[in-house]
């Protein structure tokens, strides 16, 4: 089974509902990085060939406590994807090595 990169985007209208958009990246990222504008707004960037995901601070003005709340939320489940990532891979390693 071959499992090539690609990007998921759907969204969903509900009547009296917000307007809800997912967008579900399957190992397509090319690139993600982190910036601080020249008004001093920090910005978060996701992107692939079909989608780019922007985050920043509470309508783009000036950091919040609950900013800084998503913040650390972000940086702690990137770092268990991370980790989670680096342990799988090595656990496959280890099979196809063994395998070999």
């Amino acid at each position: 089974m071959t499992h090539g990169p690609y990007t998921h985007v759907s969204m969903s209208i509900d009547p009296g509902q917000r307007p809800r958009i997912g967008i579900s990246f399957y190992a397509s990222i090319t690139r993600a990085r982190a910036r601080v504008l020249e008004s001093g707004r920090p910005y978060l960037v996701l992107e692939s060939d079909e989608a780019d995901v922007t985050v920043s601070t509470t309508g783009a003005g000036p950091v919040t406590a609950h900013d800084l709340d998503i913040a650390r939320q972000l940086f702690n489940a990137a770092a268990r994807y991370l980790a989670d990532c680096e342990r799988l891979h090595t656990e496959h390693a280890r099979v196809t090595d063994s395998a070999a």
